[in-house]
């Protein structure tokens, strides 16, 4: 079965997640919206007659009032609303109307509800504001309950503008009357359905009144009444809400409010078709950043795992930390601090192991040296022992008087072989100590080889040597002068040992810069190129007969390596054409 990377699955569950948050709002739409908006509509149209009919009663408005008051609540609430009896009789000043004032300072209200009905789009096009010089032609109808005549309107003229309405000889039961005045106050609907929502009003007071002996109960009891209603000629559904209110003197007004529902269900459909079109746009775009979401969040998560991945095989060097201020941008810092402790780690691991490695092979080295020196030392040892006790032997089963002196010089020569053996071996035993310490000092190294070539005058002039000092630039030398002389002694005696007879020894000590070169050359027999780095070893002879008159105990330049390197000077044996050479470089 083929594994599925992260990335695909974060981005199917980004897709599902918004498809069921998408289908479930779609779905709430379909079914819920209609039920969910009727009810806020309804509650909060209750809510805002509540608190006008709480004013209309408290405050005892004028007609006026009443009417600006119901005119401002119906445009706030897109809501028809009148003020009636219980027997279903209009008690409010029509909202909608214009208030003229003549030249003798009369004031007169013409209502604009009914005009409206059949000059709406006419009386919007006469553009009528406040201050325009306006006639109105209609009945007279005197109002009881206003300081204010009024009149109800069959034409109305602007000046410059065509008539509004119609001009008839015919009464509506009252005075016939022309009146022409100044617009002082202009109330009209803003919205150009109010028609066939006055209509609907004036439809729904028609079937509701009288009213029924249960509305009237629950009226009489203070109780509200909602209900839905429909008109029977346009089939629109409405809701109708009765609020009474007990007035100050007694009476029981009621204040008959008609909600249009119909448009909810229109915009319910509509939106149904707006969310078809949507929810093809809304996939592809849901896809689209369910693909770039995906992406941004598993690039990290991909990159810190490619460097777990490398960490596996111990590799610290690749990661660079995501530059993110979040979770994700904290743990790659934290890893990347892993990483990085890890690589320091290692790298100090790797290292003690190699140490480590170094320190066994130096123990096994100085563990195998060790048991080389005690085999050579019993060897060098056992032979002028052997000697020894042969010889003494010898004179005590009562050799010959000729040969005692023979037999007494023999055991002296081998007594002193064994006492320089047993020196060379406390010497480098010395060296070789942790504790020991070299006591330093400024000298001249020629002056101190002077003195060591001194000592070796009657040797040089038995082999018929001359020993020729050269030096230049030389150098204060800050070395240990007992260690020193050890040292200058074992080249001139090996140098006087192997030099040919009748031959020069050079000697040559040059400054150079901060440094200070000493080499010795004679002219003799050379040394292997395969052996010249084993004469420094313990006990390592280059004549393979091991003859200690002519090789010495073997430990000398064994020591004189530790006294160079305990004075961390450089050294070395080469051979030349005509013998060997060494050659050590002092530091300053």
């Amino acid at each position: 079965m083929k594994k599925r990377g992260v990335t695909f699955k974060l981005f199917i569950m980004t897709v599902v997640f918004f498809l069921c948050f998408y289908g479930m709002v779609i779905l709430c739409q379909l079914l819920l919206f209609d039920q969910f908006y009727e009810y806020q509509k309804i509650n909060g149209n209750e809510k805002q007659l509540a608190k006008f009919a709480q004013n209309y009663a408290q405050t005892g408005w004028s007609s006026s009032k009443t009417s600006n008051e119901a005119a401002r609540f119906m445009l706030q609430n897109k809501t028809q609303l009148a003020i009636l009896t219980l027997e279903g009789k209009v008690r409010m000043d029509d909202p909608y109307h214009i208030t003229l004032k003549t030249d003798d300072h009369n004031l007169y209200v013409v209502p604009l509800s009914l005009f409206l009905n059949n000059y709406e789009t006419e009386f919007r096009a006469a553009g009528i504001q406040t201050g325009n010089l306006v006639t109105v032609e209609g009945e007279m109808e005197p109002v009881a309950q206003s300081m204010n005549q009024v009149l109800y309107p069959l034409s109305i003229h602007k000046t410059g503008r065509p008539s509004v309405g119609y001009t008839s000889n015919e009464t509506l039961g009252g005075e016939h009357k022309k009146v022409t005045g100044i617009v002082t106050e202009l109330i009209q609907p803003v919205s150009r359905t109010y028609t066939t929502r006055q209509g609907i009003m004036l439809d729904a007071i028609s079937e509701w009144f009288p009213l029924s002996e249960e509305r009237m109960a629950k009226l009489e009891n203070m109780e509200v009444v909602e209900e839905k209603w429909t008109q029977t000629w346009s089939g629109v559904r409405n809701s109708v809400m009765i609020y009474p209110v007990k007035q100050q003197s007694g009476e029981v007004d009621l204040l008959f409010s008609v909600t249009s529902l119909q448009e909810i269900g229109e915009t319910n459909q509509a939106l149904r078709w707006f969310y078809v079109y949507l929810g093809v746009g809304g996939f592809l775009l849901i896809v689209v950043l369910s693909f770039f979401f995906s992406k941004m969040v598993t690039r990290p998560l991909i990159s810190m795992n490619n460097a777990a991945k490398r960490m596996v095989q111990l590799d610290f060097s690749m990661h660079e930390p995501i530059r993110q201020n979040d979770e994700l941008g904290s743990l790659s810092s934290s890893l990347h601090t892993l990483s990085r402790s890890l690589d320091t780690a290692l790298g100090e691991l790797k290292e003690a192991n190699q140490q480590l490695v170094k320190d066994i092979e130096e123990k096994q080295r100085m563990e195998q040296v060790q048991q080389e020196f005690f085999a050579n030392a019993s060897h060098e040892l056992k032979t002028p022992l052997s000697i020894v006790k042969s010889f003494s032997e010898g004179l005590q089963d009562g050799v010959g008087a000729g040969k005692q002196d023979h037999y007494l010089k023999v055991i002296v020569e081998e007594a002193q072989n064994m006492e320089m053996l047993v020196e060379d071996m406390l010497n480098l035993a010395t060296l070789q100590s942790d504790t020991f310490k070299l006591r330093k000092s400024t000298f001249m190294l020629s002056e101190l080889l002077e003195e060591v070539t001194g000592n070796y005058v009657h040797i040089l002039q038995g082999k018929q040597l001359e020993a020729t000092v050269m030096t230049s630039n030389e150098l204060p030398l800050y070395a240990d002068v007992r260690w020193m002389k050890h040292v200058l002694s074992n080249f001139i005696s090996n140098a006087i040992q192997h030099a040919q007879e009748n031959s020069a020894i050079t000697i040559q000590i040059e400054g150079k810069g901060r440094r200070l070169l000493f080499s010795i050359e004679n002219v003799g027999d050379t040394i292997p190129e395969e052996k010249l780095e084993k004469i420094w070893q313990r006990f390592y002879r280059v004549e393979s007969s091991r003859n200690r008159r002519t090789g010495g105990t073997g430990l000398g330049l064994s020591i004189v390596k530790r006294i160079l390197e305990l004075h961390e000077s450089e050294y070395q044996a080469q051979n030349t054409e005509n013998g060997v050479k060494f050659t050590v470089i002092f530091k300053g």
